[in-house]
Formats: structure tokens, C-alpha cells, sequence
């Protein structure tokens, strides 16, 4: 049988991931080294107030803080309310409005393992002529990008797309213990890499069209005959209290030329 670790174990290993001192720590958490010390080895146990305190100081995520408060003896702090419940309406009445403004270009709303919770029809416009087995609920982000039978065959920059896909997913792994986003990985990045023809283009900053802008790495992607070139930018919640909104990500696909946002005002009705 597997022991549950103790809050002293899983603080330290937090304390280990951040790359922090135990001096360090206490200072920023107004304690001693001395008390961070006996709450690692078991000879402490922290009152809630403190749990908290180092879990802000050393930036765990909301869901692994409730998992820190359990370890203690507490109840969690932080809730975990469906996105559907009636609480959340205002909410989803927000996330809808945004995703239907920023229509004709594709944004779509994920959760902490890429699930995808809500899409515009600028991302429906993508993913026409994918197979039904990917479509089925939940679609999941990583998965319709990267399997070969998704979008990377239509994907110009592949290798470059897909490592900066992995990259991502790598960073989000050293940041928390989840199974499901391990697991994620693991399928996606043993999927069998067949990038076609690559964009001459195709390196950090550059894309297709008169006027692209070095800026960041573009998605080069084929539509219906058309090569379009799209910037990525991820936007979270800032200090959530739920554990469902800390998870929530709205990503949003920017044209990287005039020719892209001209295509998608004239393509998406």
C-alpha cells in the first residue's frame, strides 16, 4: 500500500521544484528556517494560516493547495464548482461573450488537461473534415492538434508547432502532480510524427503574406486550399478562489498577416 505523503514532504518538495532555500522561504513567508525545517521533518505540524502562506510564497497551484491542507488534517479552502452549476452563469455568460467577439478568428476555453469546455466557430472552421472518433465530447486541444489524423497534416510547421506544444505541456508539468496531464503527454508525444511538406518559412517568428511580423512562433495551417499563419496567446485567471476557474484557459488564435484575417472575415459568416 502507497503512504500518503505529509505536509511537510510535499511542501518540501514544492520548496525543491521552486529552487528556494528553507532561509529563503521563511523570509518570505515572515517565519524561521528553524520552523520550516521542523514542518519538512514531521516535528511541526503548521496551522492553516500556514499551509496557505507557503503555498502563496511558493506559487502552487490552487487544486495541489487543497491536497497540501488535507496532508495537514484541514478541510481544502479552495472550492471546486462545475462549470455548468448555477453559481457559475455569470461566468459562462462572460466566457461565451468573449469567444463570440472575437469571432471571425478561432478561441476556444480550456481546462488544466486541454479538454476543450467551449469554442467559436472560427475554431468549428478548423476542424471541418476531422474524423468523427476526435470530435466526440470532450475534445481535447492536444489531441486534435497533434494526431495524424487531425490537424497536423494540415499543420505546415509541424516539428516547430509540435515542440513548441510539448515545451508547454513539459512546463505545466514541472508546475503540478497531475496524472491526467502526465498522461496526456505521454499519448500525444508518441504520436508518429509525419510533418509533409514544411513552410520555407516555417522558423520562430516567420510566416506567409506580404507584412508578417517577427513577433512570435506562427501556426502555418491549411484551410480549404488557403496556407493561414496565426499567433497563440493563453490567457488566465488572476488569483482564483475555485479550483474549476484556477484550471480555466481562453486561448485565442490572432492572424499573423492581412491575408489570414482577411480569408477568416470572408469565410466565417
Amino acid at each position: 500500500m502507497t503512504s500518503t505523503p505529509s505536509v511537510g514532504a510535499l511542501l518540501r518538495t514544492w520548496r525543491e521544484r521552486r529552487g528556494i532555500s528553507q532561509l529563503a522561504l521563511a523570509g518570505r513567508a515572515d517565519s524561521s528556517s528553524r520552523h520550516i525545517s521542523f514542518i519538512e521533518t514531521g516535528r511541526s505540524r503548521p496551522s492553516k494560516e500556514m499551509v496557505l502562506r507557503l503555498a502563496d510564497h511558493l506559487d502552487v497551484p490552487v487544486r495541489e493547495r487543497n491536497t497540501l491542507l488535507l496532508a495537514a488534517g484541514y478541510a481544502p479552502h479552495y472550492a471546486q464548482t462545475p462549470l455548468d452549476d448555477p453559481s457559475m452563469g455569470a461566468l459562462r455568460e462572460g466566457l461565451e461573450r468573449l469567444l463570440t467577439g472575437y469571432e471571425p478568428y478561432p478561441a476556444l476555453i480550456v481546462d488544466a488537461a486541454y479538454d476543450v469546455l467551449a469554442a467559436n466557430r472560427g475554431i468549428s472552421m478548423l476542424l471541418d473534415g476531422l474524423p468523427e472518433h476526435l470530435l466526440v465530447p470532450p475534445l481535447n486541444a492536444m489531441r486534435i492538434t497533434l494526431h495524424p489524423q487531425g490537424l497536423a497534416p494540415r499543420i505546415r510547421n509541424l516539428v516547430e508547432w509540435r515542440g513548441h506544444l510539448l515545451a508547454q505541456m513539459e512546463r505545466q508539468l514541472a508546475l503540478s502532480r497531475s496524472a491526467a496531464l502526465r498522461a496526456l503527454y505521454e499519448e500525444v508525444s508518441g504520436y508518429p510524427v509525419d510533418a509533409g511538406p514544411q513552410d520555407s518559412g516555417a522558423g520562430p517568428g516567420a510566416g506567409p503574406g506580404e507584412g508578417s511580423a517577427c513577433l512570435a512562433l506562427p501556426l502555418l495551417i491549411e484551410h480549404d486550399g488557403h496556407l493561414l499563419s496565426f499567433v497563440s496567446s493563453i490567457a488566465t485567471f488572476n488569483t482564483p478562489m475555485d479550483v474549476t476557474v484556477s484550471e480555466l484557459a481562453v486561448e485565442t488564435l490572432l492572424p499573423a498577416d492581412a491575408a489570414t484575417a482577411k480569408y477568416l472575415q470572408a469565410a466565417t459568416p
